[in-house]
């Protein structure tokens, strides 16, 4: 099993939107991929100087529809989110395996 976990820290003025938009819009547009077994949102728990950190991770069966993912449907969704919350948050991901 693969996790594909993204940490944003998300500015305060627009945590409740992003959060309410990563969970009913953007993390259901990933699942729709049909890349992903389950998806889950985690605060971080760290005192922060500026904003809120999370962590989105996504679970996929195998480095293929991982690749898959990134091939096919990454650039789409990642713009999308760069675009509404523009300079308004930080992220990069991770690939982590599950052993």
């Amino acid at each position: 099993m693969i996790i594909y976990n993204v940490t944003v820290n998300i500015e305060n003025d627009v945590r409740e939107e992003w959060l309410q938009w990563m969970k009913e819009t953007h993390m259901p547009d990933v699942m729709k991929t049909g890349c992903f077994l389950e998806s889950k949102i985690c605060k971080v728990l760290v005192d922060e100087e500026q904003g809120t950190t999370y962590s989105i991770q996504y679970t996929c069966e195998s480095m293929n529809k991982m690749e898959e993912y990134k091939r096919d449907h990454s650039s789409g969704l990642q713009k999308e989110h760069a675009e509404k919350f523009a300079n308004k948050f930080a992220a990069f991901r991770t690939l982590l395996e599950v052993v």
